[in-house]
C-alpha cells in the first residue's frame, strides 16, 4: 500500500503543479483567407449616462396649432368643399401628412380619410384634407 501512497502523492503535487503554471498545450493558428484584417464584432453595451445632458425635453414647438394656420376660403376651395368633401388649409410647411391628419382630427372632431399637400409658389403649404364619408365637409366648414 505504500507504493500507491507515494504515486497518488507525486500524482497529486504534478496536478497543483499543473494548476498554478497552467498547461500550455500546442495551440493550432488559425488560417488567415484574407488579407484585409476586419476588427472583430464586439459587445456593445448601453449607455448608461450618469446625468441627463439636457435639463429639460425640447418643447415640440409644433404642436395641433402651429400645424393648421387657417382654412382656405377661395372659390375654388369652396369648390372642394361641396363636391368632394374636402376641407383646405394652410399649414406649416415643415408639418407632414400625418401630422396634418392628427391636428385636423384632434381640432376639428372628425375623421380624416387621407390628406393631399404641395407648396405653393409664394412657400406656404396647402393641405387638401379628405374628410371620411359619414362625416360631411360643409358642415364642418360652416361651424
Amino acid at each position: 500500500a505504500v507504493p500507491a501512497k507515494t504515486e497518488a502523492k507525486s500524482k497529486a503535487l504534478k496536478a497543483k503543479k499543473a494548476v498554478l503554471k497552467g498547461v500550455h498545450s500546442h495551440k493550432k493558428k488559425k488560417i488567415r483567407t484574407s488579407p484585409t484584417f476586419r476588427r472583430p464584432k464586439t459587445l456593445r453595451l448601453r449607455r448608461q449616462p450618469k446625468y441627463p445632458r439636457k435639463s429639460a425635453p425640447r418643447r415640440n414647438k409644433l404642436d395641433h396649432y402651429a400645424i393648421i394656420k387657417f382654412p382656405l376660403t377661395t372659390e375654388s376651395a369652396m369648390k372642394k368643399i361641396e363636391d368632394n368633401n374636402t376641407l383646405v388649409f394652410i399649414v406649416d410647411v415643415k408639418a407632414n401628412k400625418h401630422q396634418i391628419k392628427q391636428a385636423v382630427k384632434k381640432l376639428y372632431d372628425i375623421d380624416v380619410a387621407k390628406v393631399n399637400t404641395l407648396i405653393r409658389p409664394d412657400g406656404e403649404k396647402k393641405a387638401y384634407v379628405r374628410l371620411a364619408p359619414d362625416y360631411d365637409a360643409l358642415d364642418v366648414a360652416n361651424k
